[in-house]
């Protein structure tokens, strides 16, 4: 398959939300077509960050696509709210979704991209009798639930597997990254297969400020490329 873009999609889960609005119209200035929002609801993971409200209020601000991650048990009674909410595309996790199949016909029904998310342990052959309804793949490259983790390089050959699986049935499937992203990791990623990068601290959290870290994980990916 011909090469790929590579995406850099910003988490908000890194944002400081007493400044949200200004800090999405910044990242959406630096040239960011992807927003990535974790929703997680301290039962799949232990934590519990934001929902639909949030992800109306993003929608009202910015053009970008919203990458929407749902970090929740029974994802499916969910899907609309976040459809309507403003969603381009929702992950679901594959260990949340005993009825993964019926899961993604609901997100496309509700006019969404279907991605489905698999934690560290979670092998990629595990996907292959969905790959064919998939847009994003979002490979967890750390354990999911609490942004800053360190990135688990042992994931490297799942995405490169994924890769190869959506090369198989001749499918253009985006293979997301999320977790641990940096300047340095981001190119191991992207020479794996990895199209898009999920990226907080690195952004976010960037001593000189979000432009100069979105600037910095931009050069990575253009140096790779």
């Amino acid at each position: 398959m011909a090469h790929k873009r590579i995406y850099l999609a910003p988490s908000i889960l890194s944002a400081d939300f007493t400044r949200l609005g200004e800090q999405v119209r910044e990242i959406e200035q630096n040239g960011a077509s992807l927003l990535h929002i974790d929703v997680m609801d301290g039962r799949f993971v232990p934590n519990i960050t934001m929902g639909p409200l949030v992800v109306e209020a993003v929608r009202r601000i910015t053009q970008m696509t919203l990458d929407v991650h749902l970090m929740i048990v029974e994802p499916e009674r969910y899907v609309e709210a976040f459809a309507q909410a403003g969603a381009g595309i929702i992950s679901v996790h594959l260990e949340a979704s005993p009825n993964l199949h019926r899961t993604l016909e609901i997100i496309r029904d509700a006019g969404c991209k279907v991605g489905v998310a698999i934690n560290p342990h979670t092998t990629a052959d595990s996907l292959r009798d969905v790959m064919g309804m998939i847009d994003v793949v979002n490979v967890m490259t750390v354990n999911p639930g609490f942004g800053g983790q360190s990135f688990l390089h042992s994931m490297m050959p799942k995405i490169a597997r994924l890769r190869a699986m959506a090369g198989d049935i001749q499918r253009d499937i985006e293979i997301e990254v999320d977790g641990g992203i940096n300047a340095e990791t981001a190119q191991a990623a992207v020479q794996a297969g990895a199209t898009i990068l999920v990226a907080g601290t690195a952004i976010f959290g960037h001593p000189k400020g979000i432009s100069a870290g979105f600037a910095q994980m931009t050069s990575a990916i253009v140096g790779e490329d």
